[in-house]
């Protein structure tokens, strides 16, 4: 028989393993509920409406008990992405907390209200490595959203993975805010320290003073977006308890997008924490992280997890070993997803000899530390004959104190190829265009400078905080 999934649920510690501000259950309460769950699903898949709540995890749990996978859907999902998700996975029931009011693609399928309670009992077999866990949508950039289909495999080596990397022990407690219907959030945030026998405590909706409290109160991790580690880096400068607070964490994680060196140095410098970074999607779930014991520099996304083969290629797709050099992340591993379901088109279009290409661009130092410096179709700007990632001049321009944020994207020009744009939220009067352009100039080379700025009151952003840079042009 395969290594259960949640090997806490079979022999349950006495210990709270989920809290939420409305609800807490222990791993008994949670084996009771989930394990009832699981015995009432029917074969299919299940769609669960995935609300940041006690019930959503209640429900994940339950379904990947019974081997039953779970298609997550953001509550926030406008009607026609949402039409195609529930066509394309076609689930034979959905999930949700008694009460929520679902759209109505989901209100046509049978309805499982999810309880908190349960009986006790066996709990199902476990299925094999192989079966799906999870069909995420991810967020279409060309075309509807593909579903990516994750094995139990991935779920597993992902989180022993990063046991290893992160020092994760059945002692840690976790606190995060994050949304529940994508990889950070529920596979990391919740069924990490429940595969770790550990806790979590659910913020419900994330606020700096929230956090604070729970790592002053026993949690010993954080996971967050940058957003939220942006507001945790002007809060604990003004407000000597939180950064105590903050300061007593044993890790706190950043992901989903890059953490600016700017946000990094300012965390350091109230609380004494290092903010680790690591490098994942929903594709691959993690491939790089910076490691507990190891050298934090700001800015890298660490060195590969253990089982997991990270390499650059260039244009040619021949491999890049020299250093410093920006090349396309391929990945391969027991971490990936098996297929995107129903296109084998696309599925076959991202493989070549076993190795995911993720469209993401990056350097490696002499280290072995690699550096995101940008998604290849938005974020590589070839300019003056030079490739140049729009992460760096991101980071550069998040040093000058009238930016308090800023994306850079490409634009043809006649004469340089492609102009780099700066689009800038300033932090009070906005800065003259030829000022940025030294700055940046000075800091990291003439050619990287911006050759357009546009201030704006917001840069457009999705659920996890990530920048929506086919918004800017558009």
């Amino acid at each position: 028989m395969a290594d259960r999934l949640f090997p806490a649920l079979e022999t349950p510690p006495g210990k709270e393993a989920l809290r939420f501000p409305d609800a807490t259950l222990t791993y008994a309460e949670l084996a009771a509920a989930a394990g009832t769950l699981a015995r009432d699903l029917p074969p299919g898949r299940v769609a669960v409406w995935a609300t940041p709540t006690i019930h959503t995890s209640v429900a994940v749990v339950g379904a990947l008990l019974a081997g039953v996978p779970v298609v997550p859907v953001n509550p926030k999902i406008g009607e026609r992405e949402l039409g195609h998700i529930v066509s394309d996975s076609a689930p034979s029931l959905v999930l949700a907390e008694a009460g929520a009011e679902l759209p109505a693609a989901l209100n046509a399928l049978p309805r499982k209200d999810i309880q908190l309670t349960g009986t006790g009992g066996e709990l199902p077999a476990e299925p094999s490595p192989e079966a799906p866990a999870f069909i995420v949508y991810t967020s279409g950039t060309t075309g509807p959203p593909k579903g990516v289909v994750l094995p139990r495999r991935a779920i597993s080596s992902t989180l022993d993975a990063l046991e290893d990397a992160w020092e994760w022990t059945s002692e840690d407690v976790l606190v995060h805010g994050l949304p529940l219907f994508h990889v950070h959030g529920l596979i990391l945030g919740i069924l990490g320290p429940l595969r770790r026998g550990g806790s979590v405590r659910h913020l419900g909706r994330f606020s700096v003073e929230a956090a604070a409290h729970e790592l002053a109160g026993g949690a010993t991790m954080m996971f967050g977006v940058p957003t939220m580690y942006h507001r945790v880096a002007g809060e604990v400068a003004e407000k000597p308890e939180l950064a105590k607070a903050f300061g007593q964490a044993r890790l706190l994680v950043s992901g989903s997008a890059a953490l600016p060196v700017h946000d990094h140095q300012r965390i350091t410098a109230a609380t004494g924490q290092r903010v680790v970074e690591r490098y994942g999607m929903t594709e691959t779930l993690m491939n790089t992280s910076v490691r507990a014991d190891g050298e934090r520099k700001p800015g890298t996304v660490g060195v590969p997890l253990r089982g997991v083969e990270v390499r650059l290629v260039d244009e040619a797709g021949v491999p890049i070993e020299q250093t410093e050099t920006v090349g396309e992340i391929h990945v391969r591993g027991p971490n990936l997803f098996t297929e995107y379901l129903n296109r084998p088109d696309a599925t076959a279009e991202v493989f070549v000899d076993g190795w995911f290409r993720t469209g993401d661009m990056a350097v490696r130092d002499e280290d072995g530390y690699y550096r995101i410096v940008g998604r290849k179709a938005t974020d590589l700007i070839k300019s003056g004959g030079y490739k140049i990632g729009a992460g760096e001049i991101e980071n550069a321009l998040l040093e000058h104190p009238g930016v308090a944020e800023a994306a850079v994207t490409g634009e043809p020009d006649p004469d340089l190829g492609e102009r780099i744009v700066a689009w800038i939220v300033p932090s009070g009067e906005p800065p003259a265009e030829q000022e940025l352009a030294d700055h940046v100039a000075r800091l990291l080379a003439p050619h990287k400078r911006p050759r357009v700025v546009r201030f704006l009151d917001a840069l457009p952003r999705n659920d996890m905080g990530k920048v929506m840079k086919r918004a800017l042009g558009a």
